[in-house]
């Protein structure tokens, strides 16, 4: 037979086998959503979307440069960040075709290693869609940083923190969604600044200022609180974010106070926190929303604060004060509520951990004042608080709740907020620091594995609010002058 077998079989096979060559290649020719363009001196490949131009595309330090970013979906909430920082939008059109331009004009101090990010819908959380890199130069390597549980409420952004990788704890509020500060925009540059930094940032989020979560039975307020988290969860901006606390302080009635007839409960919290009390396939809270949107970012219950009566606890702890009794109820709620979602087939309903205030002593009377800088170490059992823990140690009161029930054994534990600030006293850390505190905390915390971090409040607040700079260790009045050299020192051990 002429040719033999192995012709006819390619004269049988080649049509097909071309015809599917021709098929791939076409899809590979299809323009490919949200490319991530890396554009040496401002060209741009012509088949990706979105198409970033700049004119001139020679650029000058100092010079005014012009951004089209044209895409083919009429995209709304649109936002430009150049570094980080949002870019106020020109202008935009609609084109023939099918097609959309925007416009921004901004000046560049030197034309090196600069990132422009185009996002889209950030009304419900930013997506990126595209990405031009300026310059030819590279950016450098992020160096290795060495771990370390010391943090910060608020860092500073002028903070050196000598190579280590600490911790940032940021704060938002749902109703200020859109406000300047305390918003998710002005929230975005914190957050890639502590990344810049080498930090881990766990954020903070409250319903509003005086109201730590929406006031019990209050749906309203929850669905309003629930679409806050599931953007900022859905939100790429965000995505380095290590963990959401959610809220704070809610046993306390200054925490409640656009409703204080309707404070937030331990039932109501965990209702909010995993649906704890509903219908286990309701997915209307803020572990199912932000796992929903984020499934790597941790969502940790927000602390409990210390020393405070103002609401108590129905299960009571064998320790018998309110606001041990109020944890252990909250926890116990959790536990119920994920292990309920657990049996009708829903997992990962527990927390991912516990943010816990731990305040301490220096002055306690117990020690006749004198306790100084070793009482982080100190069982300061109050007889009046049934031998509850008075200072810095009250955190092993609240790991001993959290290890006793199943779904929140042995879960990391972070200390958002610690000072030398007692509550019920009043005295602020520029007037009772004692030289060695925080050294002497560390250390016992460092032989603490289920404790992760442990955070000073505060840094630096730049939100304008002058009432925290006696806890501010960059501004460090009065005593925290000893405060903020040891925290330096402690940083390059």
């Amino acid at each position: 037979m002429k040719g033999g077998w192995p012709g006819q079989l390619f004269q049988r096979l080649w049509k097909p086998t071309l015809v599917l060559v021709l098929l791939l290649g076409g899809y590979w020719l299809v323009p490919i959503s949200g490319q991530v363009l890396v554009i040496p001196g401002g060209t741009t490949p012509a088949l990706l979307w979105p198409h970033m131009r700049l004119e001139p595309p020679a650029l000058r330090p100092g010079a005014p440069v012009t951004l089209w970013v044209t895409d083919v979906a009429p995209w709304a909430n649109v936002l430009l960040t150049l570094d980080g920082q949002p870019l106020p939008l020109l202008d935009w059109r609609a084109n023939t075709g099918g097609t959309w331009t925007w416009r921004w004009t901004f000046t560049l101090s030197d034309v090196e290693g600069h990132t422009l990010v185009f996002y889209h819908s950030c009304h419900t959380g930013c997506v990126e869609r595209g990405r031009m890199t300026l310059g030819t130069g590279s950016a450098a390597p992020p160096p290795n940083r060495v771990p370390t549980k010391l943090g910060v409420v608020f860092a500073s952004p002028g903070r050196n923190w000598h190579g280590r990788s600490g911790w940032d704890v940021e704060l938002t509020y749902a109703r200020l969604a859109d406000q300047e500060y305390w918003g998710i925009d002005d929230l975005a540059t914190r957050v890639r600044q502590a990344g810049a930094q080498g930090l881990r940032v766990l954020v903070r989020v409250d319903y509003a200022q005086g109201q730590s979560l929406p006031p019990a039975n209050d749906y309203v307020a929850l669905s309003e609180y629930l679409q806050y988290l599931q953007r900022l969860a859905r939100d790429d901006r965000l995505r380095s974010v290590y963990g959401y606390i959610i809220g704070s302080g809610t046993n306390a009635l200054d925490s409640n106070t656009l409703a204080p007839d309707r404070p937030v409960t331990p039932a109501w919290y965990a209702r909010v926190f995993n649906g704890y009390g509903e219908a286990p396939t309701h997915a209307d809270n803020a572990v199912q929303v932000i796992r929903g949107e984020n499934p790597q970012v941790r969502v940790l219950v927000g602390p409990v604060r210390p020393w405070n009566a103002d609401q108590d606890g129905e299960r009571r702890y064998a320790i018998d004060v309110p606001w041990l009794n109020y944890m252990n109820t909250l926890v116990a709620l959790l536990d119920e509520g994920a292990r309920t979602k657990a049996v009708s087939g829903i997992p990962l309903a527990a927390p991912d951990g516990f943010a816990v205030n731990a305040p301490g002593r220096p002055g306690a009377v117990e020690w006749e004042g004198e306790a100084g800088a070793d009482e982080p170490r100190i069982e300061l059992r109050r007889a009046e608080w049934g031998e509850a823990q008075a200072g810095f140690r009250i955190y092993r009161d609240w790991l001993a709740i959290i290890n006793a029930y199943p779904t929140t054994q042995g879960v990391p534990v972070y200390i958002t907020a610690t000072n030398t600030f007692a509550p019920d006293e009043g005295t602020v850390p520029a007037q009772n620091y004692v030289r060695g505190w925080l050294t002497t905390a560390l250390e016992v915390i460092e032989h603490e594995p289920q404790v992760q971090a442990l955070c000073w409040f505060i840094d630096e607040d730049r939100s304008g609010d002058t009432r925290w700079d006696w806890f501010s260790l960059t501004r460090h009045p009065g005593r925290l002058i000893d405060a903020a050299e040891e925290f330096d020192m402690l940083l390059q051990r």
